[in-house]
C-alpha cells in the first residue's frame, strides 16, 4: 500500500491477493459469477483498509464472564454509495464488512460521443452531512463520474467522503484529486492510460457488462 504519486488523500493496494484477483479478472474469459464474486471479494478487502478510522464508542457489554466496556462504531453509520450500474457490484461486499450501513445511489451515464457523465438519479440516506461516505465504482477512467458523483454528495450536504475503485487510470486519479483534493481516493490497481475511446488500458473491459452479463 502505497500514497499515490506522495499524495497522502490516494491510496494504492499493493497487497498479494488483490493482485491475484485482478488477473483473473481481466481475463476475458473468466466468466460472470467468477467476476462478479472477486469484485465483492476486491471491495470487501479494499474496505478493510479504507475503513479503519470509522470512529469509536464504549458501551456495556456482558460477556459470559463479567461485564465490560466494548467498544463499536460511533455516531451516525455508514452509507455506501454505489455509481450505477457498476458501483452495484461492489456493494455487497462493503456490506458483508458493515451489515448496519445506509445504501444511496447515484445514476450516472457517459455520452458515447463526448465521454461526459449526465445524471439520471440520486437518492441519498438522511442526515448524510454527518455520516462517511463510501462511493464506489469499479473503474475510475476519465474521472468524469467520479467527479459528478461527488459533486452531487456534496450539493447534498455530505463531508466525509471517500472514493473506492479497483482499476484507475492515472488520468481519473488526477482529475478526481484535482476536483475534489479533500476526499480519500482508493484503487487497488493503477493502469498504464486511456485509449481513445477512454477504455482504461489493459483494463479489463466494461465492468458493468461483466457484473451483469450484458453488452
Amino acid at each position: 500500500m502505497y500514497n499515490y504519486q506522495g499524495n497522502p488523500n490516494i491510496t494504492v493496494f499493493d497487497h498479494p491477493l488483490l493482485k491475484h484477483k485482478i488477473t483473473l479478472m481481466r481475463n476475458k474469459n473468466t466468466g460472470t459469477n467468477e467476476f462478479r464474486q472477486m469484485v465483492e471479494e476486491i471491495a470487501m478487502l479494499m474496505g478493510f483498509e479504507a475503513l479503519k478510522d470509522l470512529p469509536l464508542e464504549d458501551i456495556e457489554v456482558e460477556t459470559p464472564i463479567e461485564t465490560c466496556m466494548s467498544p463499536v462504531i460511533a455516531g451516525k453509520k455508514l452509507v455506501i454509495v454505489p455509481i450505477l450500474r457498476a458501483g452495484l457490484g461492489m456493494v455487497g461486499g462493503m456490506l458483508r464488512l458493515v451489515p448496519t450501513a445506509k445504501v444511496g445511489h447515484i445514476g450516472l451515464y457517459r455520452d458515447p460521443e463526448t465521454h461526459e457523465p449526465h445524471e439520471y438519479y440520486c437518492k441519498l440516506p438522511s442526515y448524510i452531512d454527518e455520516r462517511l461516505i463510501v462511493v464506489t465504482d469499479p473503474m475510475l477512467a476519465t474521472g468524469g463520474s467520479g467527479v459528478a458523483a461527488v459533486n452531487f454528495i456534496k450539493e447534498h450536504g455530505g463531508k466525509h467522503i471517500k472514493f473506492l475503485s479497483i482499476i484507475a487510470a492515472p488520468e481519473g486519479i488526477e482529475t478526481l484529486a484535482a476536483a475534489h483534493p479533500d476526499i480519500e481516493i482508493y484503487c487497488a490497481q493503477v493502469d498504464r492510460e486511456l485509449n481513445s475511446h477512454a477504455y482504461i488500458c489493459p483494463g479489463l473491459g466494461d465492468a458493468g457488462d461483466r457484473i451483469f452479463g450484458t453488452k
